[in-house]
């Protein structure tokens, strides 16, 4: 377990972080009254979330491996950070939509029939706790694999 202490220690930050965007986002309304921005700026969690692969892989390099590591030390590395963050996000996913924003999905089924977006049925459908649940879970294994794997790219130092 202590060999993946920094990849455990990262997956709660990021896990932090991620409660934290949820209520930056409600505190200036992209949940409620600016919902029709939600889409535009809920992507802008792409930087910091890079930013935490990044100082996550890096100090892995750094007391693990000596800063001396190899692409597949750091990919390794982000693939473990992402299974921790997959694992969890589930409970994220239910604290944030019951417990920060627990009127989201009224609000989004709303936006998306008044402005001809989608019916109520398939509005219905996308948009519950279920649904994001698995979507987030599975989108969030796929990007941070990627992330991961670009990262170690950029600061591997041994081949």
């Amino acid at each position: 377990m202590k060999n993946y202490s920094i990849e455990i220690k990262w997956a709660l930050r990021f896990t932090l972080l991620t409660l934290a965007w949820s209520i930056g986002e409600k505190t200036i309304g992209l949940h409620d009254e600016n919902i029709a921005n939600y889409g535009m700026y809920t992507n802008l969690f792409v930087f910091p979330a890079i930013l935490f692969f990044y100082l996550a892989i890096q100090e892995k390099k750094k007391y693990i491996f000596n800063n001396s590591m190899t692409w597949t030390q750091g990919f390794v590395s982000g693939i473990i950070i992402s299974f921790i963050i997959a694992l969890l996000n589930p409970a994220v996913q239910y604290v944030i939509y019951k417990s920060i924003t627990p009127h989201f999905f009224e609000n989004i089924i709303a936006y998306k029939v008044k402005n001809h977006y989608m019916t109520l049925e398939n509005a219905k459908v996308y948009f519950n706790l279920k649904t994001y649940m698995i979507e987030s879970t599975f989108t969030g294994l796929s990007k941070g694999i990627i992330t991961g794997a670009l990262v170690s790219l950029l600061i591997r130092n041994k081949k």
